[in-house]
């Protein structure tokens, strides 16, 4: 056995010198070209803009997708008309990068749950609340549990941290997307992925979800589905109306 490892030895030798650099150098397919914008915070050229500042013309009405989306669009933002009910994107999509900007308002009110809240769905899978949300909220002095406060994947994944600003700034998602993926038969066959950054900050680091969002019970993957649209949500609490700006989507 020792005669066998020794002979060995000088035949390796010569496989690893036989070897060239050029042997692990790829040169297709070539990265396409995308021109980044001036900050982090800018669509970069190949971004699909869903706000634009001047309307809501990539958004319609999650209660009758007939009718254009009801918020209130003004000075580059639109705000939340309570009553309205959730607003969904036209397109649907699967995986992506997606960068949203959100604002509590100065003079909000409220508690806990009941404090700026709305929610960013990541794939609405039906009406209502249906789908994965990532939760909007008040939380730069404001308790609520900690898998419902900003930052977290709601009723599953707690943020880990709280970078929340004050009232009145403006805050920044920035996500990653993996949609999950279904057999024939409808069964899971690798659940959704998401990563966050929330005010630059990561939150939550390529967590596998539980399903979509449960308000009562665990979440679990119930339906199988496609691509799907984003969803805002109109929450229905008394409190002042938050406002969103700059969301642009990249198709990954």
């Amino acid at each position: 056995m020792k005669r066998l490892i020794l002979f060995a030895l000088p035949l390796l030798a010569l496989k690893t010198q036989a070897q060239k650099p050029e042997d692990t150098e790829f040169y297709k397919p070539v990265p396409p070209k995308v021109t980044p914008g001036k900050t982090f915070s800018d669509a970069p050229s190949d971004a699909t803009i869903l706000f634009d500042g001047k309307n809501l013309d990539q958004w319609t009405s999650v209660k009758d997708k007939s009718k254009p989306a009801a918020w209130t669009v003004a000075n580059g933002a639109f705000t939340v008309k309570k009553g309205t009910g959730n607003i969904e994107t036209k397109q649907s999509f699967l995986n992506y990068q997606l960068h949203l900007e959100w604002k509590i308002p100065a003079n909000i009110t409220g508690k806990g749950q009941a404090r700026g809240n709305s929610g960013l769905f990541l794939a609405s899978t039906g009406g209502g609340d249906d789908g994965y949300e990532l939760q909007i909220l008040d939380n730069y002095n404001n308790d609520t549990y900690v898998n419902g406060q900003a930052g977290s994947i709601y009723k599953q994944f707690i943020p880990l941290a709280n970078v929340n600003k004050k009232p009145g700034e403006w805050q920044t998602y920035d996500v990653i997307w993996t949609a999950p993926i279904f057999n024939t038969d409808g069964s899971l066959k690798s659940p959704a992925r998401v990563t966050v950054f929330f005010n630059g900050v990561l939150v939550q680091n390529n967590i596998a979800l539980e399903g979509p969002t449960q308000y009562i019970g665990k979440a679990s993957y119930q339906k199988a589905h496609g691509a799907c649209p984003i969803k805002l949500q109109d929450h229905g609490d008394p409190s002042e109306p938050i406002s969103f700006r700059n969301i642009w989507i990249r198709e990954l």
